[in-house]
Formats: structure tokens, sequence, C-alpha cells
């Protein structure tokens, strides 16, 4: 399994929505390095669900349930998507502050590349995420 973190400007799409509906695709990815990523999610990896630009925090987890495929909303037919679905809300949100301020996170794309919107997470930094979010 690969683990990754996908972010969400929450007044557009937020986890609270992405728990109403369960399952959905994540589009509207316009980034080439982005979409490299999504092209190398399988089923059942995991990523965290990231509200971006106010919150700046991982809210929750959910799972990659259909791999690329082309983007509905993207007229140039370059770009695609995957569908996730929610599995849970963290216990506690991790801020971008705390991930920061923890050096063993200061390789992730979240904090070298901030504006990117998908990105891998290794498996020793998804297990530190995982523990911040049990606090």
């Amino acid at each position: 399994m690969n683990y990754w973190l996908v972010k969400s400007e929450p007044g557009t799409w937020s986890w609270d929505d992405q728990v109403r509906d369960s399952v959905t695709h994540w589009d509207g990815v316009r980034n080439y390095q982005a979409r490299g990523h999504l092209q190398a999610m399988r089923c059942g990896d995991q990523a965290f669900f990231y509200h971006s630009v106010k919150e700046t925090r991982i809210v929750g987890i959910v799972e990659v349930v259909r791999e690329y495929y082309p983007d509905h909303t993207d007229e140039s037919g370059r770009f695609g998507m995957v569908d996730v679905k929610a599995i849970r809300a963290v216990d506690h949100p991790v801020t971008l502050a705390e991930m920061k301020a923890t050096p063993e996170l200061a390789h992730l794309a979240l904090i070298k590349q901030s504006r990117l919107s998908v990105m891998p997470i290794d498996p020793e930094s998804w297990e530190i995420i995982l523990s911040m979010s049990k606090k």
C-alpha cells in the first residue's frame, strides 16, 4: 500500500462533503506533477485529506477505490482523476504548523512544495502523522 496526501479548499470540497457523499471523484487537478501522483495511485492506497488555505490541517483519511481515469472537467483531455472513499476523521486534526515543527517531516512535499495538491507520504511519515492525530 502507498500513502498520499490530497488537498482541498474546504469552501470548495470539505471533509464533511466527503463524508456525506462517501465515495467521490478527485477531479480538477491541473498540475503535471500532481497528475503523475494521481496516475500512481492504486486501489487500497490511503491518503490524508487536508484542508488547505485557511485551515491548513489534516482532517481525515480516504482510500482510493478507483484508479486513474479521464477527468470530466478537463476539456483538454490531459488530466485525470481517481475516486476516493471516506474512511474516517482523524481524532485530532494535524496542523501544518505542527508538521513543520516536526523535524522528521521536513522532507515532505507539503513542507517543501506547499502548493502541490496531491503528494506522496512515505510510510514512516504516515505513521508519525497518525500518531500526532491521536494526541
